[in-house]
């Protein structure tokens, strides 16, 4: 739930106890899907869970995770977060020695390349499997008996470790850990191979060191401000941004306002930086989700209409700043200076 903001696609939760897989995966919010009686049915002691947003595979039930089979060694499922860059390649050797995949998601490949592997340890099989991959991949494993954390070499995408009363947690960011009174204790590191059974932990590092390349969208965009994303603050990361870009311009306006609500901390350190009023011109209907992970323009476009709701009072007659997180596409950009003359503003 305290991820949900990753993805809201899908959600899913394949849990453990040592002999026995249980898996409960759907399309959806995690509030929608998940009912009590299909968290009672989760049993076991050790478990992973994944929110999705897609990038490589369409939107749609055989592509939501964490991905499960069983195979010669047991059971496995998986729960991935980034992109593989080379996942077609290995897919169509994969399919051409006859392998038969299920979905249209590159983290299926990962599933493959252990099944297929002749190693006879199940540690070697990953390791053997993990060296081929490329680009971006913070990966949760789990067997039967291991819970495995993966971070590609690049460091990509963030992957946290914690601790909570007996037992390990990982996640994506620290305010996962929060809501569990969990304690943080470290990144996993880029190239880093976390290995948890019985409780204890191994750390395994195969693959030759790259240089570090953080995606920068998690600090302005993805993660919530309340995280530590690659050990630093989001939210003095964004309002440093704020101030940075209030050196850079000379405008004198009479207001600032953020785009709620991740563009909210930026637009504070703006006003700071330049002394200006801080203010809400733009209200945010917290029932609907974030409009640029949505499939389709369509639902992007009707989306940002039934998010935001201008207050005219704010800004009627204003030279008003308008602060956003990022401009990917700008279709948000022009529907929200649309709605903001119409609610009077001066000058944008």
């Amino acid at each position: 739930y305290a991820l949900q903001h990753r993805g809201q696609e899908s959600c899913g939760i394949v849990s453990s106890d040592g002999e026995k897989s249980y898996k409960s995966i759907g399309m959806g919010k995690v509030t929608e899907f998940f009912t009590q009686e299909k968290l009672d049915n989760l049993k076991g002691d050790m478990a992973i869970g994944h929110v999705r947003y897609s990038t490589t595979g369409a939107s749609g039930i055989l592509n939501a995770q964490p991905l499960y089979a069983g195979y010669h060694r047991g059971h496995i499922a998986v729960a991935h977060n980034g992109n593989i860059t080379n996942a077609q390649k290995i897919r169509e050797e994969l399919e051409a020695e006859g392998a038969i995949f299920q979905s249209t998601s590159d983290t299926e490949i990962v599933i493959h390349l252990i099944a297929r592997s002749k190693k006879k340890r199940f540690v070697d099989a990953l390791l053997e499997s993990i060296e081929r991959l490329e680009g971006a991949f913070s990966l949760l494993i789990m067997t039967n008996k291991k819970l495995i954390a993966i971070r590609d070499p690049w460091g990509f995408r963030p992957l946290s470790l914690g601790f909570q009363d007996k037992g390990y947690v990982i996640a994506s960011e620290t305010t996962a850990f929060d809501v569990i009174d969990a304690q943080y204790v470290r990144d996993i590191e880029p190239g880093e191979i976390l290995i948890i059974e019985d409780n204890k932990i191994r750390s395994e590092k195969p693959f030759e060191e790259k240089k570090t390349s953080q995606c920068i969208f998690e600090l302005i965009y993805f993660a919530k401000p309340s995280s530590l994303v690659f050990g630093k603050s989001v939210y003095e990361f964004r309002e440093a941004i704020g101030r940075q870009l209030a050196k850079e311009d000379n405008i004198e306006p009479d207001l600032v306002i953020p785009v709620p609500d991740s563009g909210r901390m930026a637009a504070l350190g703006y006003a700071k930086e330049k002394d200006v009023s801080f203010d809400e011109g733009l209200i945010r209907s917290h029932y609907i989700g974030r409009t640029f992970i949505e499939p389709t323009q369509k639902i992007r476009d009707f989306g940002v209409k039934i998010k935001f709701s201008p207050v005219r009072s704010v800004l009627k007659g204003k030279k008003v700043v308008v602060i956003d997180d990022s401009i990917i596409r700008g279709t948000t950009a022009r529907k929200i200076i649309k709605m903001l003359r119409g609610a009077g503003a001066q000058e944008i």
